[in-house]
């Protein structure tokens, strides 16, 4: 199974299941900014209670793992699990959806995209930036993550909410890391 074909199964399970969702991390970045391999997927979901002993029959062992107790733990400390295809190596990191501010912001903000003939929803590049840099202040620094978000912010300047960025770099404490951003940036 591709990564495009365990991203359609995702997409659909939880469809199927009416859960909000939002691919996020790499892929999002690649989609808004230049594109780069990961073997990762990124996805935040509003998972409910309902769902959570469907999920792991629509990904059923050997093939995939997922395991129904990471479910539960990551909903009670609004963290995140992992389903992984076992085959080809691939995983996707479900983060859950929290009160938070921020996560409510970029869930009502997230954009559709098309990826091989699929609808998707994925975080805005604002929120795809914000994200990136948050990411790298809670890594100490990392290139990885700051080129990630410079890379969304190049490419996307001409339909960027800059005032949006400049609140939330604000309130999400990364206004030294937004600075460097916007200094190191190639913008024409």
């Amino acid at each position: 199974m591709s990564q495009q074909e365990l991203l359609t199964r995702v997409i659909r399970t939880l469809e199927a299941l009416e859960l909000e969702y939002m691919l996020t991390g790499s892929l999002a970045s690649s989609l808004h900014g230049e594109p780069r391999l990961t073997h990762d997927i990124d996805m935040v979901v509003a998972l409910k209670t309902e769902a959570i002993p469907r999920l792991p029959g629509a990904f059923p062992p050997p093939e995939f793992y997922l395991s129904e107790q990471s479910i539960h733990e990551a909903i009670r400390t609004e963290s995140m699990f992992m389903l992984l295809h076992t085959v080809e190596g691939d995983k996707i990191d479900f983060w859950i959806l929290t009160d938070s501010p921020f996560d409510q912001s970029r869930l009502q903000r997230r954009v559709c995209e098309r990826i091989d003939g699929l609808e998707v929803a994925v975080s805005s590049p604002e929120d795809t930036i914000l994200a990136k840099l948050r990411w790298a202040k809670l890594s100490g620094g990392s290139a990885k993550h700051l080129g990630d978000a410079r890379s969304v912010y190049e490419v996307q300047y001409d339909i960027l909410d800059l005032d949006y960025l400049e609140t939330w770099a604000d309130r999400l404490e990364i206004r030294p890391l937004w600075e460097e951003l916007k200094r190191s940036a190639e913008i024409e």
